[in-house]
């Protein structure tokens, strides 16, 4: 499904990494306890650091079977301004059916990042965020290129 919900969450300084983190988990399972929660929080520590390392200023990318969750987070004077934030409810089950999260991660902590997020999950893995992004919105510009209404055509059939 090409359909794209995107979510932007005030952290630090307002929120501590790890705040930040309860407050995007909270949004994925809307509430509800469960497997998935319980998935998520298992890797609070690690998606911290990352959060600290600023590195969702690149997106987290949350697949599902339904459409994809991209996550941001504002830092700084960004942060204590909070006009751009964004952390309202999803109309949709961001976590329905086979679910994917993708963490943006500085380069230099990619190795352990990934090693420490396969000990807790299969589902939640980390990518470089300087690459990886531009990679996903090439695909889709690719997609969306390849899918170009012709009125001419429609009406002439």
């Amino acid at each position: 499904m090409s359909t794209v919900a995107s979510r932007i969450f005030i952290s630090t300084p307002q929120r501590d990494a790890l705040q930040t983190w309860v407050a995007i988990v909270e949004l994925l399972t809307q509430g509800s306890n469960g497997g998935a929660k319980t998935e998520l929080r298992s890797v609070d520590g690690i998606v911290a650091s990352i959060i600290a390392e600023q590195a969702p200023k690149a997106a987290i990318v949350v697949t599902c079977d339904g459409p994809r969750t991209r996550i941001y987070c504002l830092y700084d004077d960004d942060a204590i301004d909070g006009s751009d934030a964004k952390e309202d409810v999803l109309g949709f089950d961001p976590l329905k059916g086979d679910w994917r999260v993708s963490l943006p991660c500085p380069k230099d902590d990619l190795e352990w990042v990934q090693d420490a997020l396969k000990k807790h999950s299969s589902r939640i893995t980390a990518r470089d965020m300087t690459t990886a992004l531009s990679t996903d919105d090439g695909a889709n510009a690719t997609k969306s290129q390849a899918l170009v209404f012709d009125p001419k055509g429609f009406l002439s059939s």
